[in-house]
């Protein structure tokens, strides 16, 4: 499979989804660039989008519309402000016009032009769109794309995302590649996932994305611990994460999100405390991300808030630092890297298994690391987190990412937590089951999964709940 760094599985992006929303944004501005690059973009007179399968199935509540439109407007899901996007859709709504690429306006009614094939599902991804530019002299150009999963998207026919061949000096298909790498080399896994990633950056480089990744997450926990009211979407679901943290701390006035971990630091919790910070920070980051806040894949935007609940822990209740931060994003990433090549982190193929249960196997690894674990035991937290969410469904009611995604964060986080825990007492030799061997159970198990729990709101409890819920 094309080599994958793991700048490829965190991504910076926009809420609420990764494969239903920062994947179609990406692919329309694929088509921009495709449509330029044919030198076609000037005679453009319109634009037609159909979606299909689960996109189609929960496209509106997972705000899919609102992703193409700004995706064919040119917006940057890492820079654009967020503040501005419901202005910016309710003029393409109003005035049934889209500033193409930013700037050339292209008649497009989002009411018709956008379509929602939900009979229809794609034999390649059950999450697929088609782009359909119609040129002044009256033919017609059409590109189908597949979100499938952490936004990452690929064209038809292909079967991976494509990149420049990359040689690594330790190409890694599987866990059992990590741990023979680390064991031949006498190096930590961090150690042989940086010699990895300087195939594609400077030392220089690494560091400053390690580092936006990082602001990124802290900086959606802190708005998302100081932002209070009712989510978007119509299910009136209240945010908690504010009153949790002004609970714990007696104020919410702080100047920044550092002042706001100092003091979070400088508290001596007891252990019902701490699982409430870590149940707090989870809650926080994917709060944001269902208001369509920033937050980073870690793997996918539903299951956005694990990992930076479990590196806070890290970070205040286990004295970590920069450094720390560094190995547990480079060893969290490659786990991730290594469960989408041999399985899946799309929740339309796989369930939550796919989302959750892989965001919390990375964290347990990450944490792991981090306080002093072995390369056998980092893997084997891993394998314990992931085997404990094996056959978790995607049912999302009213395809929103809210219930029970919101609530499955705080979940996912503190089994990550348990694995570690688990995995630092250990002896790897006595267990009897890999982390190879689990990622392997959890494709076949979603191969076997029928397709109502896979991010459809089909089935599970999105039929449990009655909800009248208007289109996004």
């Amino acid at each position: 499979m094309t080599a994958i760094s793991i700048f490829d599985i965190f991504k910076i992006g926009v809420g609420p989804s990764s494969s239903h929303t920062l994947g179609p944004w990406l692919a329309a501005r694929r088509s921009l660039g495709r449509w330029r690059e044919l030198g076609l973009f000037d005679s453009i007179v319109a634009v037609r989008v159909d979606l299909y399968g689960s996109l189609a199935k929960t496209g509106r509540g997972h705000m899919t519309d609102v992703a193409v439109m700004l995706g064919l407007s040119d917006q940057d899901p890492v820079t654009c402000r967020t503040d501005a996007i419901p202005s910016l859709i309710g003029m393409i709504r109003e005035g049934r016009t889209i500033a193409l690429g930013g700037g050339r306006p292209v008649a497009f009614d989002p009411a018709s032009d956008i379509r929602f094939n939900s009979a229809i599902t794609l034999a390649q991804h059950p999450n697929a769109l088609t782009f359909t530019a119609v040129l002044a002299d009256g033919s017609a150009h059409e590109a189908t794309y597949y979100s499938i999963g952490g936004g990452f998207i690929v064209e038809e026919g292909q079967s991976a995302p494509t990149a420049p061949p990359v040689a690594l000096p330790f190409p890694i298909e599987s866990a059992a590649d990590l741990l023979t790498y680390c064991a031949a080399e006498g190096r930590t896994i961090p150690e042989i996932v940086w010699q990895n990633e300087l195939m594609w950056r400077t030392p220089k480089e690494i560091r400053r994305e390690v580092g936006a990744i990082w602001r990124t997450m802290k900086e959606c926990a802190y708005r998302g611990c100081h932002a209070r009211g009712v989510l978007p979407g119509g299910l009136g679901v209240v945010r908690r994460a504010a009153g949790l943290s002004a609970g714990m701390l007696g104020r919410s006035d702080w100047p920044d999100a550092d002042a706001w971990l100092e003091a979070i630091r400088a508290t001596r919790p007891s252990f019902q405390q701490t699982l409430t910070w870590v149940s707090c920070f989870a809650l926080a980051v994917n709060e944001e991300n269902a208001a369509c806040g920033r937050v980073v894949t870690a793997p996918t935007n539903g299951a956005a808030g694990v990992i930076p609940a479990v590196l806070l822990h890290y970070l205040c209740f286990h004295g970590g630092d920069d450094e720390g931060i560094e190995r547990f994003l480079l060893t969290a990433g490659e786990i991730g890297s290594i469960i989408k090549k041999r399985a899946t982190i799309s929740a339309a193929m796989g369930g939550c298994q796919a989302e959750i249960g892989v965001s919390s196997a990375m964290a347990a690894a990450g944490l792991t690391q981090c306080l002093g674990g072995t390369a056998p035991q980092v893997t084997m937290a891993a394998e314990i987190a992931l085997e404990h969410h094996l056959g978790l469904t995607c049912d999302p009611v009213a395809g929103l990412v809210q219930i029970p995604c919101i609530e499955r964060n705080t979940m996912g986080a503190v089994k990550a937590i348990t694995a570690s825990t688990l995995a630092l007492a250990s002896q790897p030799a006595d267990a009897r089951v890999a982390l190879d061997a689990v990622i392997r159970s959890m494709w076949e198990t979603a191969q076997d999964m029928s397709a109502k729990y896979k991010e459809t709101a089909e089935g599970g409890l999105a039929l449990q709940i009655a909800v009248n819920v208007p289109e996004c």
